[in-house]
């Protein structure tokens, strides 16, 4: 007689105490990565965040290529496409006056430019998109939970205190006002820039919060006439009194095009917060768009601070932190969301291996060696890119305005056939370039470089940038470096590189001269206990190198074999073939898991 499985036994009442593999504490893009990433690997994990439901305001929205291909990874690409603003709809970004308003220049942003396109292309099968925070995190949500995530909102976490097998957390039901304990034996910190995780480890941190206060003011205006034809995510106005993050100017971020809006307005932080009513956000967004009479539905007010502070230890002992808790930074360059990602892609697959018994408890020590210094990394970038805004206000004559006439005529200098106008513009084209290092970021959204135990090097040093290591990414397999992208497939079919080396295994490339690899990996896996598969690249076998643009990226010989993570940065590889790659192979596999001498 069959049985009807209606799913109850997933939600057994627990007899004692509530018991996980693994507690996420926030649902934001880290915590729910992370819950996801867990899910997808088999870990029991339970997610618990304060809040009702997820985000409620549109908050980080630029997603990167690297976060696309975590969501390739996952089979989630095509549902975050759905929801998202198209590449092509989101790089023109405008500097003006107003958006009814005179134009002072655009840059072609996120490598929609015809000389930075193909940078994009060559280096991922995924571009730039935008989507709001409301958008992705009930996508990353709903596939943690179907996956197997146990998510609890309305539940806050209070304390934890850690032992050598577990953490037992103290958290509140919000809606029944009552308190129990979940005992883990990891606990995953994801609760933002305020974290209170964080704060009762002791992370050590740099910098320092709150440098500068924003406003957010969301609305509704159709505003298709004015954008359309230009269309970008972000529209910076030079005007008087508008002041984001300190930076002298007002931000019109689209929500969704063309009708849904987010303004972003700056305060002095050493003031009192600002009070802003209904009618004062109206007006604000009326100035800022230069339409008087513009029809206007505010849906929404906030305050924020921007930050400059990172951590520079990420755990402490079965306590680990990720996304704004360890990195704290304005959204310039758009690296928030998507470096929270990835900090959860390099934990959980390390979390995974550990439980399972594949990996030494050492493992998870690299995290703080891999993902503390991209922490650093942003943190200094997105703050230096805030303040290079400074030079656009320099070029134009309007940070020596005493008033807003002054300012407007300083603006207009720009036009004046005189040597004061041609050196206005000559100014202008030098400070627009330099926003590049905000928009065009390429080195710093892609080239996350590992060193770690986690990474066995083959003597060769780090890859010596050809251009500049900011704007510019240079694939490599050097060990540490990310997998490089090329397409490779048959007749019927295309993969990226990174499609041949899943997230539940490591991923051994070779090519015909190589096939000895396979017998020696299939040993090794059995050896180590680990899932390893090989995969041999050339014509005639499961995949060939389809433009032969693979060749030109593998920096190994045809005989040779890149070792490649779950997370699809290099762990290892040998140049050639060597007499005993049995061997060669398990010595850098145990290595990488800290299981030395195996």
């Amino acid at each position: 007689m069959p049985v009807f499985d209606d799913g109850q036994t997933e939600t057994e009442v627990p007899v004692g105490v509530v018991e996980t593999d693994v507690l996420v504490v926030g649902s934001g893009p880290a915590g729910s990565a992370a819950a996801l990433f867990l899910a997808e690997l088999g870990i029991p994990n339970i997610m618990i965040t304060k809040y009702r439901w997820t985000a409620n305001t549109p908050r980080a929205h630029i997603t990167n290529q690297r976060a696309m291909e975590i969501f390739r990874d996952m089979g989630i690409e095509d549902q975050v496409l759905a929801d998202a603003t198209d590449h092509a709809l989101v790089g023109d970004t405008v500097f003006c006056t107003s958006i009814a308003g005179e134009e002072i220049g655009r840059i072609r942003t996120w490598g929609t430019s015809p000389a930075r396109e193909a940078d994009y292309q060559l280096a991922s099968p995924c571009l730039t998109v935008d989507i709001p925070q409301t958008y992705l995190e009930p996508i990353l949500v709903r596939n943690a939970t179907v996956r197997g995530t146990q998510a609890r909102f309305s539940t806050e976490y209070l304390s934890h205190t850690q032992d050598a097998d577990g953490v037992d957390v103290r958290v509140l039901d919000r809606l029944t006002g009552s308190e129990y304990t979940i005992r883990a034996r990891y606990l995953i910190g994801a609760d933002g820039a305020r974290s209170k995780v964080a704060a009762d480890i002791g992370l050590p941190y740099q910098g320092r919060m709150d440098i500068a206060g924003s406003m957010n003011i969301t609305f509704k205006a159709d505003i298709a006439p004015y954008v359309g034809h230009r269309p970008s995510v972000l529209y910076w106005v030079v005007q008087p009194g508008s002041n984001v993050g300190g930076i002298g100017a007002g931000l019109v971020r689209m929500v969704r095009p063309w009708n849904e809006w987010l303004i972003v307005w700056g305060y002095d932080i050493d003031d009192e917060p600002p009070t802003v009513d209904e009618a004062a956000a109206r007006q604000i967004v009326r100035n800022l768009l230069g339409m008087p009479e513009l029809e206007v539905e505010i849906t929404g007010t906030s305050l924020w601070g921007n930050n400059e502070m990172y951590a520079t230890h990420l755990q402490q002992g079965r306590v680990f932190c990720a996304g704004d808790a360890i990195h704290r930074h304005p959204p310039s360059n758009g690296l928030g969301s998507n470096t929270s990602i990835q900090d959860s892609y390099n934990l959980a697959w390390k979390l995974a291996a550990v439980l399972r018994g594949q990996a030494a408890p050492s493992l998870l020590d690299t995290y703080s060696a891999e993902r503390a210094p991209v922490a650093e990394r942003i943190v200094k970038r997105a703050n230096k890119s805030s303040r290079e805004f400074v030079d656009i206000f320099v070029a134009l004559g309007v940070t020596e305005a005493k008033n807003e006439a002054e300012m407007v005529e300083q603006i207009e200098e720009r036009k004046a056939n005189t040597p004061e106008g041609a050196a206005k513009r000559a100014a202008l084209v030098a400070a627009m370039e330099l926003k590049n290092y905000e928009f065009n970021a390429h080195g710093v959204e892609l080239g996350q470089f590992y060193r770690s135990s986690a990474i066995v090097s083959d003597g060769s040093p780090p890859p010596v940038p050809t251009r500049d290591p900011d704007l510019y990414y240079q694939a490599s397999t050097v060990p540490g470096s990310h997998l490089p992208h090329a397409w490779v497939g048959d007749n019927r079919r295309r993969f990226a590189m990174m499609d041949l080396a899943p997230y539940d295994r490591f991923t051994l490339i070779t090519g015909i001269a190589g096939e000895a690899w396979a017998a020696a990996a299939d040993k090794v896996a059995q050896e180590l206990g680990v899932p390893l598969s090989t995969v041999v690249i050339g014509p005639g076998r499961e995949v060939t190198d389809l433009y032969y643009d693979w060749a030109k990226v593998r920096e190994v010989e045809e005989a040779g074999a890149l070792l490649v993570r779950p997370d699809k940065h290099i762990a290892w590889r040998s140049g050639s073939l060597p007499a005993d790659p049995a061997r060669a192979l398990h010595d850098a596999l145990a290595s990488v898991l800290g299981r030395n001498g195996v």
